[in-house]
């Protein structure tokens, strides 16, 4: 899953949003369990139960997802100098594993009413409820998810997402009831069998999405690409590479960069030119740049610009090799540095011996040095 980044909200009003949003969550959910579990207990109906349990499941997620937010937004301090963003991913992994125990509850629960049938007893008022239902579940849904893209809160937007699975899962429920009340054919218990299947499903997806947070995964090209792009916009600046980003909870990314620069720039235009970046990066994207490192390239050197370009064309001759950069040579020293991007598919030191011997055989007089980079952004 791909992370995406947008120039971050007002800390505090982010979390004001949250918080009312998920309030008004766990109100209307709260309500429609009460009214569901009562109609399912009446009616002797376990698809129409399920359906309250998984309502208020998803109000007791609204709350950790309150309380989450509330941890994440605590004050930087010495023991956590970034913060305690990462704090909502860990409430988004409780309320993944209260998803999944929710659906396999559920899971037992309607295999029971398959092994031993209790028919259900409908009334107009309740398939009217039901319907109602559903109708909110999807007003609910489609105001959760729009208040979570305007905070970039991927918690809020699961939440709306999810709600507006609800209200197709309510449909169903409600479709089944007018079935058995035109026919007589209960399928109560199977579709609670569905119903739960998807609730499953549900939490398995939020918690592997949560840990692959959590472990961090690679960042979206669009903002990789709008950072490179605005990094290169400065004339001194030939090419932006080995973009890391390091992400410490929603709307805290930090990232650091190699540029390349002309080897005749001075160490104060280099201080002037970074200062400037940074600067800009973050009023554009929200992102902080929290190391610029320096690559410099030869400039006024003919012998060095041959070399150059028969360096790049026998290492992009492998597969293997993603990107070269960061190249710099020194012909009177004759030294020879540079960085080469590898993919997933070879071993660094394997990677690191072919090249080496095919670059000393075409310049024996050189000293090569190849630092290995990993394919960590596209």
């Amino acid at each position: 899953m791909e992370k995406k980044t947008a120039p971050a909200a007002p800390a505090d009003n982010r979390d004001k949003v949250i918080i009312r949003t998920s309030i008004i969550g766990i109100l209307t959910n709260v309500l429609l369990a009460a009214f569901k579990a009562v109609i399912g207990i009446i009616s002797n109906s376990i698809a129409v139960t399920l359906d309250a349990v998984n309502n208020l499941s998803d109000a007791l997620s609204s709350v950790i997802t309150i309380i989450g937010t509330k941890l994440a937004g605590r004050l930087p301090d010495k023991k956590h100098p970034l913060g305690y963003g990462r704090i909502e991913y860990l409430s988004a992994m409780i309320v993944s594993g209260i998803v999944l125990y929710a659906g396999i509850t559920s899971a037992v629960e309607s295999v029971k009413k398959i092994i031993h049938p209790e028919k259900p007893d409908y009334s107009i008022i309740s398939l009217v409820i039901i319907a109602v239902a559903v109708i909110v579940k999807i007003l609910l849904g489609r105001y959760v998810k729009a208040k979570g893209q305007q905070v970039n809160s991927g918690s809020l937007e699961a939440s709306g997402s999810d709600a507006m699975f609800d209200a197709i899962l309510s449909g169903s429920v409600l479709v089944c009831a007018i079935i058995f009340m035109v026919s007589g054919l209960s399928l109560e218990a199977y579709v609670g069998v569905v119903i739960a299947a998807f609730i499953i499903k549900a939490g398995i997806e939020m918690m592997i999405e949560t840990l692959n947070e959590i472990l961090g995964v690679r960042a979206d090209k669009e903002t990789t690409d709008r950072i490179k792009k605005l990094l290169t916009q400065e004339p001194q600046v030939r090419g932006a590479y080995d973009l890391i980003m390091y992400n410490y909870g929603p709307d805290k990314d930090l990232a650091s960069v190699h540029l390349e620069l002309p080897d005749t720039m001075t160490a104060r235009e280099i201080d002037q030119l970074t200062r400037r970046l940074e600067r800009k990066v973050q009023k554009e994207t929200g992102v902080i740049l929290v190391g610029v490192g320096v690559y410099s390239y030869n400039t006024g050197n003919d012998e060095a610009a041959v070399i150059r370009r028969n360096v790049y064309k026998r290492v992009m001759a492998h597969d293997w090799a993603v990107q070269v950069h960061g190249f710099y040579v020194d012909t009177e020293a004759k030294e020879m540095t540079f960085d080469v991007v590898l993919s997933f598919d070879i071993k660094p030191s394997e990677a690191l011996r072919i090249l080496c011997e095919e670059i000393r055989a075409d310049y024996p007089e050189y000293t090569v040095q190849i630092a290995p980079d990993v394919d960590v952004s596209d």
